[in-house]
């Protein structure tokens, strides 16, 4: 089966990535320098992440487009004010998530952001749903392109000036070499950065002029190791189809005011798990002493049952420890509460932690 490439595979291939198969696309994971010292420049400095892989998926419509998306999403879209964005969730009726997403209003539509693996499906249901009403594009003529750290603002406003004037979670339309770029405050790794749209035909050269002020490649192993840092869930590990956002402890991407009307897809579910609890929750661990624990390890309590499983977990350069997110019976959950993991045969205590593991640096307001 035929990769498929990124716009800025050669720029990788030149600077010496190694390669991984994610989500169909032949990815760095990382480069010379390796993960540690890769999520230490972007904590530090400034980090270049090639996201192209996701997907763009613009839809254009009137006031029923947010009608009808309102259906959909757990969000008050009526209220979001164009070139903002919010974090949701796309779930099917028992409340579980086909994938999580950023969702910005445009002046005359929606720009949402998809998850690599679940694009393709994701584009189906959300057509099948809101029907033939609308007009959209899944675009694979744009690349996108992340800076993420404290110098990334800098950087990006020397290239697309007034980009500095962006709060978090907000965008809008630049220009660049007469070409309309759309440029997002946000990011997947804790501290402050934009997400770029850039025609393929210029990632390479804009890439380029990043790297020319300082900006460096960062790969998929670092972007892995910050967004656990940061408590940032990852589709496949922390979500799925079977888990819920209330599960998954992600009550706050749930618009207030919807919980009122409850009038869309999950809403059901959602409800009733907010009312009744639910038997398990997301939570940060933390194990005791240097034990790292992957993905699939058993969690046990201290009358050695099985209680929950670690989805995520690594060593976490800012930390300075192992980190692990994972899923727990709720009388376990609060924070402080002992655990043990089954690593390699043998039982190392865990403490259950709060997230994020790492103080979050987005900027709210703009310079």
């Amino acid at each position: 089966m035929t990769k498929n490439k990124t716009a800025l595979f050669d720029l990788h291939q030149a600077n010496k990535a190694k390669f991984v198969e994610f989500a169909g696309y032949e990815m760095p994971i990382q480069y010379e320098k390796g993960i540690v010292e890769e999520h230490k420049i972007t904590r530090s400095a400034a980090g270049i992440f090639d996201v192209s892989h996701m997907g763009q998926l613009f839809i254009y419509g009137d006031n029923k487009l947010t009608e009808d998306l309102e259906k959909i999403f757990p969000l008050n879209l009526k209220e979001l004010k164009v070139f903002k964005s919010k974090y949701s969730f796309l779930m099917n009726d028992q409340a579980g998530i086909h994938d999580d997403l950023i969702i910005t209003k445009l002046e005359d539509g929606y720009l949402i952001i998809l998850n690599a693996a679940c694009k393709d499906d994701d584009f189906k249901i959300i057509k099948e749903l809101l029907g033939e009403n609308y007009k959209y594009e899944l675009k694979d003529d744009r690349s996108l392109i992340a800076i993420q750290g404290p110098n990334a603002v800098q950087i990006l406003n020397d290239i697309i000036p007034e980009v500095n004037k962006l709060n978090f979670m907000s965008g809008g339309w630049f220009n660049y070499l007469e070409n309309k770029i759309f440029v997002t405050r946000s990011g997947y790794t804790g501290e402050d950065g934009f997400e770029i749209s850039v025609p393929n035909s210029l990632a390479e050269e804009f890439t380029k002029k990043l790297m020319g002020k300082g900006a460096e490649l960062i790969g998929l192993g670092a972007r892995d190791t910050l967004r656990l840092e940061a408590g940032l869930c990852l589709y496949g590990h922390e979500l799925n189809t079977k888990l819920t956002p209330i599960e998954a402890n992600l009550n706050w991407a749930i618009s207030k005011s919807r919980l009122d009307d409850m009038n869309f897809i999950g809403s059901v579910m959602i409800k009733e798990q907010l009312s009744q609890g639910t038997k398990q929750l997301r939570v940060g661990i933390q194990p005791e002493g240097r034990i790292i624990a992957r993905e699939k390890t058993k969690i046990f309590n201290d009358k050695n049952q099985i209680i929950g499983e670690i989805t995520s977990g690594t060593f976490g350069p800012s930390v300075n420890g192992p980190i692990a997110m994972g899923y727990i019976d709720s009388e376990y959950s609060n924070k402080n509460s002992k655990i043990f993991l089954k690593i390699r045969g043998k039982k190392h205590p865990a403490n259950i932690s709060g997230l994020p593991f790492y103080k979050k640096s987005y900027v709210k307001g703009a310079a």
